[in-house]
């Protein structure tokens, strides 16, 4: 499996910004995908997941109600977007498949991770 993501950007606090990370080379029909951040100094930390099979979502504390992820099963893509971002939401974002059926917050349970993309919120 291979995953790309597209490219992360500067936006200003309160803005919003939508990130995408196709797949190619899936084969199985429980995988999940995850969306984590690291920054600077910090351990990578998990950010929203979905299910391919039934959509399926889940997402850690600090970005619900700000963040929506979502997948379209035809193209392969899964979607983040991000909405009344704030400055600690600064990192470089990964997305990540793991080939389920659970969906975990727990990234080293994942298996294929995309290249990264970095998204910096001004203060």
């Amino acid at each position: 499996v291979q995953l790309q993501a597209s490219r992360g950007g500067l936006v200003q606090a309160g803005g919003s910004l939508k990130l995408s990370c196709a797949a190619s080379g899936r084969t199985s029909s429980t995988d999940v995908m995850g969306w984590f951040r690291q920054a600077p100094g910090k351990d990578r930390e998990f950010v929203a997941g979905i299910t391919w099979s039934d959509s399926r979502t889940y997402y850690a504390d600090s970005v619900k109600g700000r963040f929506t992820v979502s997948g379209d099963n035809v193209k392969n893509t899964v979607y983040l977007q991000m909405n009344s971002l704030k400055p600690e939401d600064t990192a470089v974002y990964y997305c990540a498949e793991d080939l389920g059926p659970l969906l975990s917050d727990y990234w080293r349970l994942y298996d294929y991770w995309g290249q990264g993309t970095l998204v910096t919120v001004s203060s």
